[in-house]
């Protein structure tokens, strides 16, 4: 007989998603702690451009939980979902122009997306 493996989640990683983290977090903090469905049902309807990308995270990272066999996949839940900040595109400024001929900067942002899906244990 063989002890059950107890996992730390199933992870699933968007990196260099080009979007602003500050953009990403609204609609991480809408699907955190929710069961996998019903934040798919909603990230579905959802008017944000980050919830595509939710989206596709949160499936891989499901089908990484559905290569386990002894894995529920419907009794998955969002343990961890963040956006953090990644690099800038070029690792750079760029530059646009100001009033009387100054120059202003401006930063194409990118964000790293992270969602991590645990089973629900009985109580």
């Amino acid at each position: 007989m063989t002890a059950p493996i107890i996992t730390d989640g199933f992870h699933a990683k968007h990196m260099y998603c080009r979007m602003t983290a500050r953009k990403a977090r609204f609609v991480a903090d809408q699907i955190r702690g929710r069961s996998c469905n019903e934040a798919l049902e909603l990230l579905e309807f959802a008017p944000h451009r980050a919830a595509y990308f939710f989206k596709k995270v949160l499936i891989s990272a499901m089908a990484n939980a559905s290569q386990d066999e002894d894995v529920n996949v419907n009794r998955l839940y969002i343990a961890e979902c963040r956006a953090d900040e990644g690099p800038m595109l070029n690792n750079r400024l760029r530059w646009r122009p100001g009033p009387q001929g100054r120059a202003m900067p401006w930063a194409k942002k990118t964000s790293h997306l992270i969602v991590t899906v645990k089973e629900l244990q009985d109580a």
